[in-house]
């Protein structure tokens, strides 16, 4: 997995930088007013308010809580997943996988 963002955490959600070869923006993760149980924990807002993803609370078989985010824009190729993890500091890191995060 690669690191493709840093982030902190905000009262109810995370602000941050995704970083890519091609892509540098500030994004932030807002709560999500859930629809139903499916419906993601929270939408990813690029800094020009644009909705590029979502993310769901998920907890890794350690029982560490993670984010499991899905990253979509016409721009890319593909949908990208990624975890959002939190380091020993309380500082979090977007880490891409090329494969979905579950």
């Amino acid at each position: 997995m690669a690191n493709i963002g840093s982030f902190t955490t905000l009262d109810d959600g995370f602000t941050g930088t995704l970083r890519t070869l091609t892509l540098q923006t500030k994004v932030a993760i807002v709560p999500n007013d859930k629809s139903s149980p499916n419906a993601p924990d929270y939408r990813i807002l690029a800094a020009d308010g644009y909705d590029i993803g979502a993310a769901w609370k998920k907890l890794s078989q350690a029982e560490r809580p993670y984010l499991s985010v899905s990253l979509d824009d016409p721009a890319f190729p593909a949908t990208v997943y990624a975890r959002l993890l939190e380091n020993d500091d309380g500082t979090h890191v977007l880490l891409w996988s090329r494969n979905k995060a579950e």
